[in-house]
């Protein structure tokens, strides 16, 4: 057995005795569905980047970067991390305030209605196990990527793995190893594109040769590669794109259930606003890793078939063996801590909000653990069945709540009006719309022009709903009341050491938005452009795509920093509520 193979097989045994080890102290629902609400931020911060970034992140859109779209990609990013900060201001602390035990179960409470907690905890179970089917596919293919093991072996190996240890250990093991593989899979990243810039003569000689690489002209071009032969003609239409996936991917970091029922999890809401600070810092930083990672290796490389295995060719050629075999275990590990992250609230969704289950917690338990284990042998049923898609099934699963809950979620918090039947038929549309319009274009009856993407269309037929809905019916007084009750800052949370810890963290924000800043414009937008400069013997204007992507990319940090800094200081500096109208 090779390096590759003996490391990998170590991290899945430290990956399951982690597992156990948290498993030994689940004792009630509190500590297998939100790990006795006492985690800490690291914890928080830890499973909020873990379970985002998965194998697309590693595979579906390092392909895309290796392709040429990694612009785009490094776009979406800087749109979306704001998700991260008016997600916990605005909805996630909220939740955490709540109690509830699912996602679902707060929109249950909210409204006073188990019809739309049920119709909730279904759109979780058809997302995140179509999710969890391209996460599957994912690290079967980085198995299959480094070992003699056929496909379907790999698939049944990989589903074997986080089925049992998410089965035993709920979310108290979830929350650890995702801690766990987010400080890895960060940390060799970035010691592996290190190496891959030595290898190509240093940054600057990486930079100005793909600004004037032949085999894939515009390789690292603010809009990327476009043309005829990719989705987007224009850089016009390329940049569209990026905008509304990156708006969608926002409104899903801030709504969606792997990400907000993270908060559920926080010791307090201080937790929930300095993990979510930390995680759009990580976040812009670390796509940056990827992004300029898989493009780099075009250069010694423009011909790897599957792109997607852009990260795991290089690591088994261009770093060495041991940097190559930890950042093949980071790429495992993020994938087998989102596949547990997704299976776990699939069972929980099941079990606490579908099925009325009598108030026992050994009951609920049992119950949980077996709708895992159903559900899991679905997912593996479908893996072996059906053709593997990762980037598609990705793109269509995570939006998909960007599209149904958005609206109701931040509605639910802010708006006095939103009814009932607003909510439900609200959330009904907008999931509605969206999976008929992919299937559409699944199954090319359709070509979808950009601006009627089915993520815009979907969340404003929600959106729409809920107003003309709420419009014929009234709110009652137990909502309006539960409402409220959500608007009492717990006495607790007026600490002012708590305070003045919390207000580092957009203070980091602002300086690392600086940074990034000053960072991509000398070590990209300058460098690229005396590279075409050189290229064409003449001048190019300073101000460039090149130049404003450099200027703006930092931009989100430096506003969402500002952001939070005054909701801290208003929200939590003294005893004064705000309903909403």
């Amino acid at each position: 057995m090779d390096s590759f193979g003996l490391t990998m097989i170590l991290s899945v045994m430290v990956y399951l005795g982690t597992g156990w080890y948290a498993g030994r102290k689940v004792r009630h629902l509190d500590d297998y569905f939100v790990a006795g609400r006492n985690a800490p931020t690291l914890l928080i911060l830890g499973t909020l980047i873990a379970s985002f970034m998965s194998t697309n992140g590693f595979i579906g859109e390092a392909g895309m970067s290796y392709r040429g779209h990694g612009p785009l990609i490094i776009i979406m990013t800087a749109v979306n991390c704001m998700g991260y900060v008016l997600g916990a201001l605005f909805f996630g602390r909220y939740l955490r305030r709540s109690q509830a035990l699912t996602v679902p179960a707060f929109f249950g409470a909210r409204f006073q209605s188990q019809r739309i907690q049920s119709l909730a905890g279904l759109s979780i179970v058809v997302g995140l196990s179509g999710y969890l089917l391209a996460v599957t596919w994912g690290v079967a293919m980085v198995v299959t990527q480094l070992t003699d093991l056929s496909e379907p072996i790999a698939i049944i190996l990989v589903w074997a793995s986080y089925t049992l240890f998410t089965l035993y250990s709920g979310s108290k093991g979830v929350i650890l190893t995702d801690t766990l593989m987010f400080i890895l899979f960060t940390s060799v990243a970035v010691v592996a594109v290190s190496y891959l810039v030595n290898t190509n003569g240093g940054w600057f000689a990486s930079i100005e040769a793909l600004a004037i690489f032949e085999a894939k002209p515009d390789v690292i071009a603010w809009h990327g590669v476009v043309g005829s032969e990719t989705s987007w003609e224009t850089p016009g239409e390329a940049l569209l794109w990026a905008l509304i996936l990156g708006v969608a991917w926002g409104v899903v970091v801030a709504v969606s259930p792997w990400q907000s029922s993270r908060y559920l999890m926080a010791r307090n809401e201080h937790v929930v606003i300095r993990s979510a600070c930390g995680a759009a810092i990580t976040m812009l930083l670390l796509y940056l890793v990827t992004t300029f990672c898989a493009a780099i290796v075009n250069l010694s490389n423009p011909n790897i078939d599957p792109v997607e295995s852009v990260i795991i060719w290089a690591a088994m050629n261009q770093v060495p063996t041991l940097v190559g075999a930890l950042l093949v275990c980071g790429i495992l590990a993020a994938g087998l801590s989102s596949a547990s992250t997704f299976l776990s609230l699939v069972g929980f969704s099941v079990s606490n909000d579908i099925l009325k289950l009598p108030k026992n917690d050994k009951i609920q338990l049992r119950v949980t653990r077996v709708t895992m284990l159903l559900v899991g042998l679905i997912v593996i049923t479908l893996a072996l069945a059906l053709p593997s898609n990762i980037f598609w099934i990705t793109y269509f699963a995570g939006p998909l709540f960007a599209s149904s809950w958005g609206a109701v979620a931040f509605m639910s918090i802010w708006s006095s009006k939103i009814t009932e039947a607003g909510a439900f038929w609200g959330m009904a549309s907008g999931f509605t719309v969206n999976v008929v319009m992919n299937l559409l274009s699944l199954n090319n009856l359709v070509d979808w022009p950009v601006v009627f993407d089915p993520i815009l269309v979907g969340a404003s037929a929600s959106f729409l709903t809920v107003v003309i809905v709420s419009k014929f019916g009234q709110v009652t007084p137990e909502e309006a009341g539960y409402r409220e009750s959500l608007h009492e800052v717990p006495h607790e949370e007026y600490d002012d050491r708590q305070v003045r810890q919390t207000l580092i963290w957009p203070a980091a924000m602002i300086l690392v938005g600086v940074g990034t800043i000053v960072m991509l414009f000398f070590f990209y937008a300058r460098p690229y452009l005396q590279a075409q400069q050189a290229k064409t013997l003449g001048a190019t204007s300073l101000m460039s795509g090149e130049t404003l992507l450099a200027l703006s990319y930092g931009l989100p940090l430096i506003i969402g920093g500002i952001l939070v800094w005054r909701a801290v200081k208003h929200f939590y500096g003294q005893p004064t509520n705000t309903t909403g109208s």
